[in-house]
């Protein structure tokens, strides 16, 4: 959502600038300080739960790992 109001606020120059302070702080929040880490440390002990985090990115979408992790399921 924030990376959304930012690149509206892109149609005009000065404001633009002004935006962007918003989505880095809450991207950086989100990633390093309350959101992920302590998500995954909630996570940690559950089965299959490496696999997972072997094969996915942790914050931005991307495409999957192609080299499987040696506790995936799948073949």
């Amino acid at each position: 959502m924030w990376w959304g109001l930012f690149l509206l606020a892109c149609g005009n120059g000065q404001t633009a600038a002004l935006a962007v302070v918003s989505p880095l702080v809450m991207s950086l929040l989100l990633t390093y300080g309350s959101g992920e880490r302590l998500l995954e440390n909630q996570l940690s002990d559950r089965p299959g739960y490496a696999a997972y985090r072997a094969r996915t990115s942790g914050f931005v979408p991307l495409p999957p790992r192609r080299h499987p992790h040696p506790e995936d399921p799948r073949p």
